[in-house]
């Protein structure tokens, strides 16, 4: 099977409250966070998840408070030696605007995302206003309904809750399985004892306490999707 190098770009920031991270806990507290693309390197075709933020504004003291640079996609690609045209294959976590509006900077790209997750988007609920229906028009679009192998050594595994039909990305590592989480989450959502906390943000409370939880068991290097730490690493594994 082959072996990945993840290599997180940081391609987006806004400012939020923890409790949008954690369900009923640190509401009140405000963090930075960190809006991703991942890079995986590796095999014969150049494949990102998630494509991040086109338009944001970083505060000017970021990088120095955060540990990381925050860049435009084209500058962000740029940084590992690619373009968007040179992109064959975009992996979606989920569809909420934040992780897809570079999309169509990748002409070339098949995209991959739940069946369930693109009706979704389709005819979003009035609830989650993060959805833009027309956002993957003209693009290449390849559904999958379930947990799916997409390239040698990734796969994607189902992990519904936060959206109806999230999927969590798994990378063969030579240091074991790495695993993208689907969901939003940071570092607080995982204690050192006890079970993992659900997504403060979920159109299913349930689904998301599940996804977490077996996401947590199945991974050996979890990555959790909008964690400040993710972003001072150039490379996972190390």
């Amino acid at each position: 099977m082959r072996a990945y190098t993840i290599h997180p770009l940081v391609v987006g920031v806004n400012e939020t409250d923890q409790g949008v991270m954690t369900y009923l806990r640190d509401y009140g507290k405000r963090i930075v966070l960190p809006i991703y693309a991942f890079y995986l390197k590796g095999g014969q075709q150049n494949i990102l998840v998630d494509t991040g933020l086109a338009e944001f504004v970083a505060p000017p003291d970021v990088e120095e408070k955060c540990g990381f640079k925050v860049m435009d996609f084209e500058a962000a690609l740029a940084s590992v030696g690619l373009t968007p045209e040179a992109i064959d294959l975009v992996i979606h976590t989920h569809l909420h605007n934040d992780h897809c509006e570079n999309d169509a900077k990748c002409p070339n790209a098949r995209i991959i995302v739940q069946k369930a997750e693109y009706e979704f988007l389709q005819n979003p609920h009035p609830v989650d206003h993060r959805y833009y229906p027309d956002i993957l028009d003209g693009l290449d679009v390849v559904p999958v309904e379930g947990d799916a192998a997409v390239a040698d050594g990734i796969e994607v595994i189902f992990s519904p809750g936060h959206t109806v039909g999230g999927q969590s990305v798994a990378v063969n590592t030579a240091k074991g399985r790495a695993i993208i989480t689907g969901f939003c989450c940071n570092d607080k959502n995982f204690p050192a004892r006890g079970p993992a906390v659900a997504p403060g943000v979920h159109i299913n409370l349930a689904d998301a306490y599940d996804s977490i939880q077996k996401i947590r068991r199945m991974a050996d290097i979890l990555i959790p999707i909008h964690d400040l730490a993710v972003g001072r690493r150039k490379c996972i594994p190390d």
